[in-house]
């Protein structure tokens, strides 16, 4: 029996985009499309759900913005919230409210929820040095200061990162630190500000999320083990800025809310208004009811990147709270790379989406099903525009539309496109094409409740593929003449089976389905998934056309054009990012060193540090321990079964009371990404590299 059928309710939410950009198509992979999919889904189930997103307008990244721009906060988060909200409308993501964290009861709400935990002593009060502007007379934002990082030398690191190494920093890591406002270098002053005890929470986390294994995503649980495992820490709940909620003390004065203290409570903002706006209760969808604790199921689609958020730090806020329900699932998706390399706003490497629905006008589905094809569900997934063109001309317009306008265009030529029968209505009379449509349909239920999309949308395509064979098996073209029932009845059936694409479609392809029922003139409302299909006699189709057009290399070439465009357009780094060659060494010396194939059998995070791994390293010679610098750019659990070069006659060395027996090879680029070294062939472990 379907999970889904011991829930009244369903409060789903996509993480709320920061409103001081445009949206881009790994955007949509991570949030928003798989979230898209899975409430059309419940919809047509019948279930009761609510659908939440907003804009995320507050933040330090927002006044940055406005002050490259020269402009205010408002007129940044204003322009944004309004494309984006447009972009999302356009693209057929169908939200049942798209909100604001700059609304009144937004506001209002947050500062209800900082007061509960404040009157129930569950901050922590404490005062920290932070860095103060003397000639703008404020404390600075991480963001407000840069300096030189002390692990790579970029003299323009940000207090919060390098974005040259990645290295996470605080303010106070950085070498000749500069504000930003002033040009000045800041004073350190003392600041207090109100902190959420993570580290008190973290035996009820552990528990809580222990009952998570096995229906949770294995990088969602692994990541939040992760953490844990690190050990939490209190984490400041409050910010000296100028935008943002106020903290509600009089002893706060000039102080906001923390972002991700105010961002998450937007989605029981927006849950509210919605309510207020369709006279509904917007407690039954996120408070615990007295009778009925399993009531409602609260579910948060999300990329990788906010899955601590999610996992950690808003539970452990309703948990405080006390009235709220907890999340039953975070199907968080990884990141979705383009066209060989990482997607990047600061570098415009992006599709962005305005942009793609201005230049490729009416093609909504073709990019929501070539994403559906590729989410990054686990891992990390590419798009290239011409895995793009391949899917739609080869999948779209040859099996699926093609499926479609064969029985159309049949059904037009040879009955004017009337249903003309002995009985009633027309169902399907081949057992076996229903035996396999039904079993599609299962397959597809099947998969999306376990946020299984690519295997899901397999399944809609699997019923075109039926319905194909089907009609090239029956030949009605040619049965026309020597057996006309014969004829009639194969279109028939795959009249009938069209009309459950159209029904299997509308989660994934919700303009193609709705094409296909005009076509069908069938009434122009969603189909239940437990919705009869069938034809009364006498019904009468309206004309047919394509559902999809081929994807010309013209149009392909343009984008990748754009694309290599705005490469050259970028800043070329600099010669001196390229570090010279060192000294040469003679051959002997070189020989010396024993550099062997291995793969990494467990990893886990160095307590205490941020940058190291300990790995346990299949060398092919035996299982060795090395303690790797790459924490940062590689989370323990995406990296079991990764090929590597090790270094194996290295001396042995102690790192942090590990012992370390050797190192593993990587690249490092002029930004200090680093990248794994390893044969591009399954060699096996303990291969000499020479």
């Amino acid at each position: 029996m379907s999970q889904l059928n011991k829930y009244k309710r369903f409060t789903i939410t996509s993480a709320l985009p920061y409103a001081n950009g445009p949206l881009h198509i790994g955007h949509l992979a991570g949030a928003y499309l798989p979230a898209d999919i899975f409430v059309r889904y419940l919809r047509l189930k019948k279930k009761d759900v609510v659908y939440i997103c907003g804009s995320d307008e507050h933040g330090a990244a927002i006044t940055i913005k406005a002050k490259k721009e020269d402009t205010t906060p408002q007129a940044i988060i204003d322009k944004y919230h309004k494309q984006i909200k447009d972009s999302f409308e356009e693209f057929g993501i169908a939200f049942d409210i798209y909100h604001r964290t700059s609304s009144p009861i937004h506001h209002e709400l947050s500062q209800e929820f900082f007061l509960n935990l404040y009157e129930k002593d569950e901050f922590i009060e404490k005062f920290s040095d932070q860095y103060f502007d003397e000639d703008y007379q404020q404390f600075l934002a991480d963001r407000y200061i840069i300096g030189t990082c002390p692990n790579c030398g970029n003299e323009n690191a940000y207090g919060d990162q390098c974005e040259r190494c990645g290295t996470s920093l605080s303010p106070t890591d950085l070498i000749n630190p500069i504000s930003t406002l002033s040009g000045k270098t800041p004073v350190l002053k003392s600041t207090k500000h109100w902190y959420l005890p993570l580290d008190k929470y973290q035996p009820w986390l552990e528990q809580w999320i222990d009952t998570k294994e096995g229906s949770w995503k294995v990088n969602v649980f692994g990541q939040c083990k992760s953490w844990l495992k690190s050990g939490l820490q209190p984490r400041s709940m409050t910010r000296d800025l100028d935008w943002g909620i106020d903290v509600p003390l009089t002893e706060a004065k000039g102080k906001k809310l923390y972002v991700w203290m105010d961002a998450p409570i937007g989605y029981i903002s927006a849950t509210k208004q919605w309510a207020i706006d369709n006279k509904k209760d917007w407690k039954l969808y996120w408070k615990k009811q007295a009778d009925e604790q399993d009531d409602a199921c609260l579910l948060h689609f999300i990329g990788k990147d906010n899955i601590v958020f999610h996992c950690i730090i808003f539970p452990s806020i309703l948990h405080a709270h006390g009235e709220y329900i907890l999340p039953q699932n975070v199907p968080a998706n990884e990141f979705l790379n383009l066209e060989g390399d990482k997607l990047s706003t600061s570098r415009n490497h992006a599709v962005w989406l305005h942009e793609y629905l201005e230049e490729l006008p009416g093609k909504q589905d073709e990019l929501r099903y070539v994403l559906t094809s590729i989410l990054p569900e686990t891992s990390d997934s590419e798009f290239t525009w011409k895995d793009y063109q391949a899917r739609v001309n080869n999948e779209l317009v040859a099996i699926f539309g093609n499926f479609v306008n064969r029985v159309m265009t049949l059904m037009h030529k040879y009955y004017g496109g009337k249903v003309e029968a002995d009985t009633d209505r027309i169902e399907f009379t081949d057992q076996r094409l229903s035996d396999g449509v039904g079993k599609c349909y299962d397959e597809i239920e099947k998969n999306l409740e376990a946020y299984r999309y690519r295997e899901a949308l397999q399944a809609v395509m699997q019923m075109a593929r039926l319905g194909n064979g089907y009609l090239t098996e029956t030949e009605p073209w040619i049965t026309i003449k020597t057996n006309p029932a014969a004829a009639k009845e194969a279109l028939h059936n795959g009249l009938v089976l069209a009309g459950h694409l159209a029904t299997a479609a509308q989660a994934f392809l919700p303009a193609t389905a709705k094409k296909i029922i005009t076509m069908l003139n069938l009434p122009n409302e969603p189909i239940a998934y437990d919705q009869e299909m069938y034809f009364n006699n006498g019904h009468q189709l309206n004309p047919s056309f394509l559902l999809f057009n081929k994807v010309e290399d013209d149009v392909i070439e343009a984008q990748l054009k754009k694309l290599l465009d705005k490469k050259a357009a970028a800043v070329p780094p600099k010669s001196a990012d390229v570090l010279p060659a060192k000294e040469n060494v003679n051959y002997e010396t070189f020989a010396t060193m024993d550099i062997r194939t291995g793969t990494i059998l467990t990893a886990e995070k160095v307590a205490k540090t941020k940058k190291l791994l300990k790995l346990t390293i299949d060398t092919g010679i035996d299982e060795r321990t090395v303690v790797s610098g790459i924490a940062e750019y590689y989370e323990p659990e995406n990296i079991i079964g990764q090929k590597v070069s090790i270094l194996v006659n290295l001396e042995p060395r102690e790192i942090k009371g590990i012992v370390s027996q050797g190192m593993i090879l990587m690249a490092e680029n002029s930004e200090g990404k680093l990248s794994f070294v390893a044969p591009t062939e399954d060699f096996h472990n303990g291969a000499v590299i020479r």
